[in-house]
């Protein structure tokens, strides 16, 4: 068993696109089948690429590459870019931050809550060099300030740290083709010094046009036939390739503590500089190299004869390869029996400053499999590298791991100018068993387009049908390790369902509060909530803590339907109830904005709102419940007929108004009998006349009990039974009011119609689902109403109820923690399927080239009927088209939301104000984000100064002669003013 140091770093996760792969599962197929990525450009892709006829034609043109397809796509509205900007972005930073999101994912921690941080390197921007500059195609209005924040290198790990809501050190790393390989390395350095808690670590390098093809010169590095052979008697040279690739570390520790899918550890990394002790600046060094592997070794405490393999730099260059293989030698100061060697630039090209974590990749795959991956190509071994004369060799085919014991790989990323670095790699861990504790689980979804949604259920759908993991652990995974978005499904698996996806929930709710309603006695059957007792931690406790203030067995109680019969036994037993969902509810991040309870249902919302405490409440809920228990049986009957309808004899009684169209009235048996022969209406099963004169005698005893107790004011608002409106402080004080509540009507359809004055989303906590049922005869303005247990009737476990309303909670827009769902059980973050992303074309193309437009979106969805604007929403709404390059915007589309930010508000601004002849403020876009407002505030600041025409054509002439820095300054300074003003 493999003893750790606690300086351990684990690969959580990885991503990366590679010449002929999109995936990293891909990528490792074909290095396991040797299938080469680089390969040969058509006609079409040259002439795309701007390659003449003539330039094909000369000696040594060698029309191959390892090429990266579709970097002109990008899911634009995802990230919030317009079309304009998405167009001039580096594809580079555009592909990393695509690579990022799904690393992340792939770790499952992607949905915060940690310090990440990210370490990036990237290649030269050819994209800017080749494409923007001078290109007559670009975007108008935009300035070198925009093109720089888009391609410059020192904004890449920025840019994936603003758009991902990273919130640890963002540092983009350059060191030439060691340069990914250098980020794994600071990475490490910063978990082990706790600036981070995980860390995302990567290179990208993509270098348009891709498919351009190379020159080849005698003596040069580039291979003469477009074959990359590293170590091979026939290596003539290295091939260009273009890919990207991330991985995502943390401590050991950390990892294995929370379960944390782990493909392999890193035992140490070390880099240094060869200095000046070699032929030239861009000559590798024997010593150097030499030196940076054994330090790798010795900070990972490993034995070098227990290295079984080693992914090389490899270049395949006459002077590089031979130095490689003599640095190895040097280094392994105990050599292996045996270690094999290869280099992924042999299937996809070098990758430049994504060359490193490429092989990082490769050479992590391999220890987690536990396979050594072939080299094919392979014919005998380069004579200058004395590969012969030592324990090293290239096997052709897949092979087992060579050696025994742990199994442990090297990986080497060398840069020109002399940086190196080394890691070591070992196999995982063994997971720890983690059995399922409940029978049922939810699964939560979520996308920026119904479109991205549907695509992820099938892909999920498909993922869980193959099997091989835990359904506990893909809930686990999706519900804390993913990105929150606006289109959401929620679905609960397990039990005979499994795996199924089909019978789920959706839909793209805004944010709203939720409020509670508590059912009363008739609600109750034997065995409520028995499922939830088993198996959620949280409500049992509850349950037990009422419990234990009962003066009977409450468990027996909840199992026996004849004694749930008995009023003295059922509302104390329906109270414990569903005091214990209310708390289940908030330990899941549901809290109620306000409450209504239906008659003893109201002490539940005033113990949770602090008016009694739960010792208080139990008793008070126990002896009311005696004290009916105690008086002459009555009957109650349900009427569909609404309160104001009713025609009632002076023997019966209102005891509920439910809904519009339902009441329940309440006498002794004889008066209902009679009363039932002129309505239509059902007997209820009650054992008394509750809310009726019936109840008069028990009235004082109960007034002198809540007296003794002493009631406090509520601190959660709460609606009244007997008024219907909010309760005051002074009536929740009130002993007389607890008798009234006892004796009047339930005033419940009146007080659902207070809750639910603003739209919001009601849940009845309690069993069965009567209440939900009465909420929905009420205009809920849009609102949805759920229940949290199973009706009695239902075959339904209680876990399907209750999941399935914290899903519809959670797509309705309410706040619910889903980590916490689950927060008492220990489980394990498993690798899931990607976010599809929804790339269109943003692109400008090489002048020169047969131009194809840059693509043009409808951000959001529009009106079927467009009405045209006019006047200055008209100006307005056509800037905006203009300058964000989208095709069709509303008036009343938000700028933020369209892919609009402050630099480019300022030259809106500045059109707007030579256009229109009106001078807007700064932050007008901040404040109007839409165009029906901004320009309703360009109405106003004509009328505030119609009288300023002079002054105004002075400062609108003076605003013409201003640069557009100038102007952003200028702008700058006035809204500093405003903020001091203001302050």
């Amino acid at each position: 068993m493999t003893e750790y140091t606690g300086l351990e770093i684990a690969v959580v996760g990885m991503a990366g696109r590679f010449p002929g792969s999109s995936t990293v599962d891909e990528f490792w197929e074909k290095v396991l089948a040797g299938e080469v990525g680089v390969r040969r450009f058509t006609d079409e892709e040259l002439d795309a690429a701007g390659v003449s006829a003539e330039r094909r034609a000369e000696p040594g043109f060698v029309p191959m590459g390892g090429a990266l397809d579709g970097i002109e796509f990008f899911d634009a509205k995802l990230f919030g870019y317009s079309p304009r900007d998405a167009a001039v972005l580096d594809p580079q930073q555009r592909v990393f931050l695509e690579c990022a999101w799904h690393a992340l994912e792939h770790a499952g921690h992607l949905g915060g809550g940690r310090e990440v941080g990210v370490y990036a390197s990237a290649s030269v921007d050819t994209y800017l060099l080749r494409h923007l500059w001078g290109n007559p195609a670009v975007p108008g209005g935009l300035q070198p300030l925009d093109l720089l924040l888009a391609n410059d290198k020192d904004t890449l790990a920025s840019r994936v740290a603003y758009h991902l809501d990273l919130t640890g050190p963002a540092i983009t790393v350059q060191t030439a083709c060691s340069s990914s390989l250098v980020t794994i390395h600071v990475a490490c350095q910063a978990l082990l010094g706790h600036d981070c808690d995980i860390a995302l670590a990567g290179g990208v390098s993509i270098r348009p046009p891709v498919h351009e093809g190379y020159q080849h010169t005698e003596g040069g590095i580039l291979a003469a036939d477009g074959r990359c052979l590293p170590f091979d008697a026939e290596a003539h040279g290295v091939v260009a390739g273009n890919g990207v690739a991330a991985v995502v570390l943390r401590r050991l520790e950390d990892a294995l503590a929370d379960g944390d899918t782990i493909h392999a550890v890193i035992k140490g990394t070390a880099v240094n500089n060869d200095g000046a002790s070699k032929v030239g600046f861009t000559a590798p060094s024997v010593t150097g190299q030499a030196r940076v592997i054994r330090a790798a070794h010795d900070l990972s405490e490993v034995d070098s004869s227990t290295i079984g393999y080693v992914e090389a730099h490899g270049t395949a260059t006459p002077l590089g390869d031979p130095i490689e293989v003599a640095a190895l030698t040097q280094a392994f100061v105990h050599p292996p029996q045996a270690c094999a060697f290869g280099s992924v630039k042999a299937l996809i090209g070098h990758l430049d400053a994504a060359a490193g974590v490429a092989g990082f990749v490769k050479a992590a795959l391999a220890v987690r499999e536990g396979v050594v991956p072939p080299s094919p190509y392979f014919t005998a071994p380069n004579p200058e590298t004395g590969l012969e004369d030592s324990p090293f060799f290239v096997n052709r085919e897949v092979a087992p791991w060579p050696l025994e014991g742990p199994r442990r790989a090297g990986v080497s990323g060398f840069g020109m100018g002399g940086t190196n670095a080394h890691a070591v790699l070992e196999e995982p861990p063994s997971p720890e068993p983690m059995p399922p504790t409940r029978s049922r689980h939810l699964v939560v979804l979520s996308a920026a387009s119904e479109k991205a949604l549907q695509e992820s259920r099938e892909r999920l759908a498909a993922h869980l049908a193959e099997g091989g993991q835990e359904l506990a652990d893909v809930s686990h995974t999706v519900r804390t390790g993913r990105k929150v978005l606006r289109h959401r499904l929620a679905a609960v698996v397990g039990g005979q369902a499994a795996g199924d996806l089909s019978e789920a929930w959706t839909g793209s709710g805004d944010r709203r509060d939720v409020v509670f309603l508590f059912p009363g006695q008739g609600s109750q059957y034997a065995g409520m909530a028995a499922q939830l007792t088993a198996e959620e931690p949280v409500f049992r406790a509850a349950l037990d803590e009422c419990a234990a203030l009962l003066p009977f067995d409450l468990h027996e109680v909840l199992a026996d339907a004849d004694r749930l019969t008995r009023t003295e036994f059922t509302q104390p037993a329906l109270f414990a109830v569903e005091y214990s969902l209310a708390k289940l509810w908030e330990h899941w991040g549901v809290r109620p904005s306000a409450m209504l309870g239906h008659s003893v249902g109201e002490y539940v919302a005033a113990c949770l709102a602090g008016v009694f405490s739960l010792p208080d409440a139990l008793e008070l809920v126990t002896a009311r419940g005696a004290l009916m228990g105690a008086l002459p049986g009555g009957a109650m009957l349900s009427v569909p007929l609404g309160a104001d309808q009713l025609d009632l004899p002076e023997d019966v009684s209102l005891a509920a108004s439910n809904a519009p169209n339902l009441s329940t009235v309440a006498g002794t048996f004889e008066a209902i009998e009679r009363f039932e022969q002129t309505v239509t209406g059902r007997r209820l099963h009650t054992s008394h006349a509750f809310h009726s004169a019936m109840i008069d005698p028990m009235l004082g005893e109960f007034a002198a009990l809540v007296s003794r107790i002493g009631p406090r004011a509520p601190r959660i608002p709460f609606v009244s039974n007997v008024s219907g409106t909010w309760i005051t402080a002074e009536e929740a004080t009130d002993p007389g009011y607890w008798a009234r509540h006892a004796r009047a009507a339930v005033r419940f359809s009146e007080g659902l119609t207070t809750l639910v004055a603003e739209p919001v989303t009601v849940l009845e906590v309690g069993p069965g689902n009567v209440l939900t049922t009465l909420a929905r005869q009420h205009d809920l303005r849009g609102g949805t109403a759920l229940g949290s247990l199973r009706h009695p009737r239902e075959d339904k476990h209680d876990l399907d109820t209750m999941l399935a309303a914290a899903g519809r909670l959670w797509i309705a827009g309410v706040s619910v923690d889903l980590g916490a769902l689950t927060a008492d059980e220990r489980r394990r973050r498993v690798p899931l399927p990607g976010y599809p992303f929804e790339r269109a074309r943003h692109w400008v193309d090489l002048p020169g080239t047969a131009p194809r437009p840059i693509e043009v979106v409808e951000v959001l969805p529009q009106p079927a009927e467009v009405v045209l604007p006019q006047g200055d929403l008209a100006v307005v709404t056509g800037i905006w088209q203009e300058l964000l390059g989208i095709a069709r915007i509303g008036p009343d589309d938000d700028y933020f939301e369209l892919g609009g930010h402050s630099l480019l508000a300022t030259q809106i601004l500045a059109r707007i104000t030579a256009e229109l002849h009106v001078t807007l403020p700064a932050g007008a876009i901040f404040e109007a984000p839409t165009p029906r407002r901004l320009a309703a505030r360009i109405d106003e600041l004509r009328d505030v100064e119609p009288a300023q025409d002079d002054e105004f054509a002075a400062l609108l002439a003076e605003i013409r002669d201003m640069s557009p820095e100038e102007l952003r300054a200028e702008l700058d300074r006035e809204r500093d003013a405003q903020e001091i003003s203001q302050s």
